[in-house]
């Protein structure tokens, strides 16, 4: 529980932290398209922010396998998804949007594991 809730924090501290270096630091360096990019990742790695920390907070009710897995695949999918999209924006490397799917899918897997664990625990 309390490992979500700090992988949670420590990611939502990071989406603020590479919203604003996207924002500012990277505005004028790389073009719009790959600006475009970088949000998306920013995004997606606060929405996943929120999906741990209510994986750590629904860990409090119930410690099931289901739900720690949810947790590990909003992890794994954030440094899959939103890792591999910082990284191609800035250098255009195509191989690294490549990867970008398989964190998708680590996003909905994660998804079906929360909603399994509400529909047999709450």
């Amino acid at each position: 529980m309390k490992l979500f809730l700090l992988l949670g924090i420590i990611n939502g501290f990071l989406s603020v932290a590479l919203g604003a270096f996207g924002a500012h630091g990277l505005e004028g360096k790389i073009s719009k398209s790959a600006i475009a990019t970088w949000e998306k990742a920013v995004n997606y790695q606060m929405f996943h922010t929120m999906a741990l920390l209510v994986t750590g907070i629904l860990m409090m009710k119930a410690n099931s396998a289901g739900i720690m897995w949810a947790g590990w695949m909003f992890f794994f999918g954030i440094i899959l998804f939103s890792g591999s999209l910082y990284i191609y924006s800035t250098t255009a490397i195509k191989t690294f949007a490549m990867i970008t799917p398989i964190g998708g899918v680590a996003f909905l897997i994660g998804w079906i594991l929360l909603g399994t664990f509400v529909v047999k625990h709450l």
